[in-house]
């Protein structure tokens, strides 16, 4: 046994040309099989696997101890490489020609009963995050840790090359408005008082670019006490970058780089540049401000053909204001009875009243609204849509942003029924710009900012502002968006105090409150602050995309369940005794 090393080589990196040398390897048991008392091990470390055949007729006391070995047991071995017995070669391994021939094995940890086959399909949970340490030796997470460190690291050595300075800002921080709940925690040396866990470095990187510091980014921990999903957690990373005197297009060539860089040090090269589309044309065409365009069935306007029509619903909702737009599902003239009653409970839980849709089948359009139909409006659906024998065609009738997002959540759903998303070596970047400034709030009965107040107004837009014509104000703010999923958000901030108070006056945030919660950003605002801009890419959804892993749990080495939990190690937890007493003293002195 070499006492020098616990090993010579890994388990995956010995091949025919090392046949007949003398090697040392360390690892788990994989696997162990008796054929007729020859035992067969599969040692196994981050790297791959190796197998090691232990035989009797060459070392009867070697093969009865590694008789003894069971699954995940540690152990070292030294031997010779020697071929696979021709017939037995495994292709599918890298090491599949050699095998090794031990002469010595030590035994460094054995394993207990283990909560569930490392090489099994494991769907329960709970169960894979109690047991998160043993979970993350499978292979696939093994591998997916690996494509995220190659994501960080080919980020940081590419925003190096472009001159970005990494700054670390401050995880207890101060509460404010970002949309979502704050994780608090108490302060012991100042009494009733708390900090926030930071949902995004927002303000601090803003701060940093009236500091001079130009060129920020940083790999963030983010926080948010949200409800979660198989794409949310509540602490998150986040690559964060800022930079003064850029405008969109600097951004969009930066990020690009970068994302090319990151492509192409886990998959292979992706096209840039990226496309664009504006927000109104990425809803008007695909419902959706992300949308997935690796299938077509994209939303058509059917204004023009219904405008005087006799139908009164499209008529009607034509009059109103609103729009008639249409997907047509190819080849979906087979629906059932429960698809059609899914889809009808879809379109109803974003805003519809109902769904109106019509199956051509052997040559006959099928639906009770064909009759309303004259038959030029008939000949020009036709035409207009590509309506074909089996195609099935789905309709929206309302408020343009209603239809658009019905019709966008069906047609989603309609590619998982068709399974027209399955083409996983397909990369379609794109640029999601001139989102609104504003939404309404019906709920609160005013105006929130779409993305938040320091994002900046399109320079045409701001005599609009002065208007008060709210709803037609655009941001100078991009999403970029891969496969249908939003990875990354950013827009040019507001760098002058006036334009800044404006917005605050806007979203009703008092004179008291803009004070309290954001003075130090105004008094930033007026000692110098460049014009700047930033964009924030979730990174754990990245590389969940990269891995083909459907919940970015899968891409976390110990992320919480759904229910926010780390089974693992029971937090969160009671808090003890002394904690106890310390929290009382703060909310005692909170009271005072």
């Amino acid at each position: 046994m070499t006492k020098n090393t616990y090993r010579t080589h890994n388990c995956n990196s010995l091949r025919k040309t090392d046949i007949g040398r003398e090697v040392t390897l360390a690892g788990w048991v994989h696997v162990s099989r008796d054929h007729g008392g020859v035992i067969f091990i599969d040692l196994r470390d981050r790297e791959g696997l190796t197998q090691v055949v232990f035989r009797p007729e060459e070392n009867a006391e070697l093969a009865k101890q590694a008789h003894t070995l069971r699954s995940e047991d540690v152990i070292q071995v030294s031997g010779r490489v020697a071929p696979r017995v021709p017939g037995t070669e495994n292709q599918k391994l890298a090491t599949g020609d050699i095998e090794v021939i031990p002469s010595e094995l030590q035994i460094l940890n054995r394993a207990d009963d283990l909560p569930f086959p490392i090489d099994a399909e494991v769907h329960n949970e709970d169960l894979r995050m109690m047991y998160r340490y043993y979970d993350l030796r499978r292979p696939q997470l093994s591998r997916n840790l690996q494509v995220r460190h190659r994501v960080t690291k080919a980020t940081r050595d590419y925003l190096d090359s472009q001159g970005y300075v990494e700054v670390e800002t401050p995880i207890l921080s101060k509460s404010t408005p970002e949309g979502a709940r704050d994780f608090l925690v108490p302060s012991r040396l100042m009494p009733g008082k708390f900090y926030a866990l930071p949902q995004a470095p927002q303000q601090y990187k803003q701060l940093l670019m009236v500091a001079g510091v130009e060129k920020y980014f940083q790999i963030a921990k983010c926080f948010r006490d949200e409800d979660l999903r198989a794409d949310r957690q509540p602490e998150f990373t986040q690559i964060d970058i800022e930079a003064s005197f850029v405008r969109p297009d600097d951004l969009f060539t930066l990020t690009e780089g970068m994302l090319a860089a990151i492509f192409k040090a886990t998959l292979n090269d992706i096209k840039t540049p990226f496309d664009r589309l504006t927000y109104r044309e990425a809803v008007g065409e695909y419902g959706s401000d992300k949308p997935d365009r690796r299938f077509g069935m994209e939303l058509v306007d059917l204004g023009e053909i219904f405008r005087s029509s006799g139908f009164k619903v499209f008529r009607g909702a034509l009059d109103a204001g609103g729009v008639v737009k249409a997907i047509n599902a190819k080849g979906f003239a087979g629906i059932t009875i429960g698809q059609a009653d899914e889809l009808t409970e879809i379109a109803k839980l974003y805003g519809a009243k109902g769904l109106a849709f019509i199956k051509i089948e052997n040559g006959e359009w099928k639906s009770p609204i064909v009759k309303f139909f004259s038959d030029a409006e008939k000949t020009a659906l036709q035409s207009k849509l590509k309506i074909e024998e089996g195609d099935c065609i789905f309709f929206g009738a309302d408020k343009w942003e209603i239809a658009c997002e019905v019709l966008g959540r069906l047609r989603l759903r309609i590619a998982e029924i068709q399974k027209l998303l399955f083409a996983p070596e397909v990369w379609d970047f794109l640029w999601v710009t001139d989102f609104p400034l504003f939404e309404w709030s019906a709920e609160e009965n005013k105006w929130n900012a779409m993305h938040h107040p320091f994002t900046r107004p399109k320079a045409e837009d701001i005599a609009l502002l002065e208007a008060k014509k709210f709803p037609a104000i655009r941001a100078e703010a991009y999403d970029v968006v891969l496969n249908g999923v939003e990875i990354g958000g950013g827009s040019i901030r507001i760098h002058e105090p006036e334009l800044q108070e404006k917005m605050f006056e806007t979203l009703g945030i008092s004179p008291e409150d803009r004070q309290s919660l954001f003075g130090h950003l105004l008094h930033a605002l007026r000692l110098g602050a460049p014009p700047h801009g930033g964009i924030a890419l979730g990174l754990d959804r990245l590389v969940m995309l990269i891995c083909g892993e459907q919940s970015i749990r899968d891409v976390m080495a110990f992320p919480k369940n759904n229910r926010g939990m780390d089974l693992m190690t029971q937090s969160p937890a009671e808090v003890g005794p002394r904690q106890l007493r310390d929290l009382s003293i703060k909310l005692a002195g909170d009271k005072k």
